[in-house]
């Protein structure tokens, strides 16, 4: 079978602890899932899990978190079974965008597919939050949710309207890994601190105006101190007037919503297309399927 794997952007996102002693961060942030996406096409085999990428070298195959979540069903329904997984990179690597924790949530319910849908709901969400703290929200279904802690607690609402939307990379590319993004935040906060979540009325995500004034993500002022190009990149995009600007997740992609493809398509002009890495998208209104957590492709 063949199932889509979307990206997705963090409308805010907020550092509100860092747990002693195991130094794992508290996070509050509001997830929506963007029209780009990866391919992961799933095949049943006699036994193990192989894996076949095309794109980007994504490093040893028994790290790949689609490799983790499809060896997390096949031994929770007794591994009678093995998978051939190939899949096509679409979603840029270590932008922020959640490709990886994407393609784990299509692979946990596409081999779980493959099995009868053996494994209940809510123990395949058990195993997505262990994989890793945006496969949760991918594996839940929705176009966008408010997610807090590890993110096993999530929130669906309902989604503003589908915008256009541009991803802006750095050239030359800067590839940010989440544990420095949260060591640098630790560096700006040494004393371990605690605060509330932020108080959300459901009218806050009716429209892209009112979710640029939700707040930013606490990871741009660490993360642009590093990588200077990456913070011009963002006064550049928040200079062609959109709706919403942001850091993508810990980066380093930086995404915009807009309120109309001329719009996005001046923008992209304006930042040149030719000379820096921009991908047109579009944010999801709806899930991609109905009701199902992935998109099932004839």
């Amino acid at each position: 079978m063949r199932v889509v794997a979307h990206a997705k952007v963090n409308l805010f996102l907020r550092i509100l602890a860092r747990e002693a002693p195991t130094g794992f961060h508290q996070i509050e942030t509001a997830f929506a899932l963007l029209e780009l996406a990866d391919e992961l096409v799933v095949t049943r085999t006699a036994r193990d899990v192989a894996l076949t990428v095309h794109g980007p070298d994504l490093g040893p195959s028994e790290e790949n978190l689609a490799v983790r979540a499809a060896r997390a069903v096949l031994e929770a329904t007794g591994q009678k079974f093995g998978v051939a997984l190939e899949l096509t990179k679409r979603i840029p690597v270590r932008a922020g965008l959640g490709g990886g924790s994407s393609d784990a949530a299509a692979a946990l319910h596409a081999v779980n597919l493959l099995a009868g849908n053996a494994v209940p709901s809510h123990e395949l969400l058990h195993f997505a939050t262990r994989l890793g703290t945006d496969v949760a929200f991918f594996a839940s279904g929705a176009p966008c949710a408010v997610a807090w802690g590890r993110g096993e607690r999530l929130f669906r609402f309902a989604p503003p309207p589908a915008m256009p939307a541009l991803i802006a990379m750095p050239s030359p590319p800067v590839g940010v890994a989440t544990p420095d993004a949260y060591r640098w935040w630790d560096e700006m906060h040494p004393d371990p601190h605690s605060r509330g979540p932020v108080v959300l009325d459901a009218e806050a995500f009716a429209a892209w105006g009112s979710i640029g004034r939700l707040g930013g993500n606490d990871f741009e002022i660490p993360v642009f101190g590093k990588h200077p190009p990456l913070r011009a990149l963002f006064e550049r995009l928040a200079g062609t007037h959109p709706y919403w600007v942001r850091l993508c997740g810990s980066g380093s992609a930086v995404a915009a919503v807009y309120g109309d493809k001329r719009r996005r398509d001046d923008a992209a002009m304006t930042l040149g297309e030719k000379r820096q890495g921009l991908i047109k998208t579009g944010t999801l209104a709806s899930p991609p399927a109905g009701p199902a957590p992935v998109e099932v492709l004839p």
